[in-house]
């Protein structure tokens, strides 16, 4: 079956780890973007404190499928 996706670009934030981050994103999203169908890391970065990582911030592009009505 042929589908039509769109786009929405979300930034996922954990002070565990970048997983953590990408499962935020996916999960917040999705309480409001029906049919998520995938997702892609566009870019990652994250906060130094004292040496160590202090925060994690992942952005993702989700890719989620418009519902095409019954012919």
């Amino acid at each position: 079956m042929n589908h039509v996706y769109a786009l929405s670009e979300v930034v996922g934030t954990s002070d565990k780890s970048i997983e953590d981050a990408i499962d935020q994103a996916i999960n917040v999203a999705g309480q409001s973007i029906r049919n998520l169908d995938w997702f892609q890391v566009s870019e990652m970065r994250g906060h130094i404190k004292d040496g160590r990582v202090a925060h994690y911030q992942v952005a993702l592009k989700l890719g989620f499928r418009y519902e095409a009505k019954p012919a």
